[in-house]
């Protein structure tokens, strides 16, 4: 299971109050059977500036947005921030990190996080009465 403890949520919060910018990228997360689907929001990133890295069941998320103008434009408001985010999420040992999916539309990186084999539920075979009467005989 995706575990909700983030150690650096109040941090983040923080430095969102200080300087005025978002340090964290918002996710949802779900399950749906067998699979976990996590949505984290990345408007504006493009494709080829997200990194997804999973170290000791810990998945890191990178992205970079840059800012539409140039380096010598006169900004009058700056709102949207740019810059580097990231994100990290800590799997529970029954997530497989092997075989996430990611795909990335409209702004939405999508990860979908399939259950591990070994922590699915499975029957277990009970020997009869017929076993255990041949051994007392």
């Amino acid at each position: 299971m995706l575990m909700r403890t983030d150690p650096f949520r109040e941090l983040d919060r923080l430095v969102e109050r200080v300087w005025g910018t978002a340090a964290h990228v918002p996710l949802d997360a779900w399950r749906e059977g067998d699979t976990f689907f996590v949505e984290l929001d990345l408007p504006g990133a493009d494709a080829e500036s997200i990194d997804l890295d999973v170290e000791r069941n810990v998945l890191t998320v990178k992205a970079e947005r840059k800012p539409a103008y140039g380096e010598n434009t006169e900004t009058v408001v700056t709102e949207r921030p740019a810059g580097t985010f990231s994100r990290q999420l800590f799997l529970g040992e029954t997530l497989d990190p092997d075989r996430i999916e990611a795909s990335y539309e409209a702004g939405v990186l999508r990860l979908r996080i399939p259950v591990a084999e070994q922590a699915k539920p499975r029957k277990i075979a009970i020997s009869g009465g017929s076993d255990r009467r041949e051994l007392d005989s």
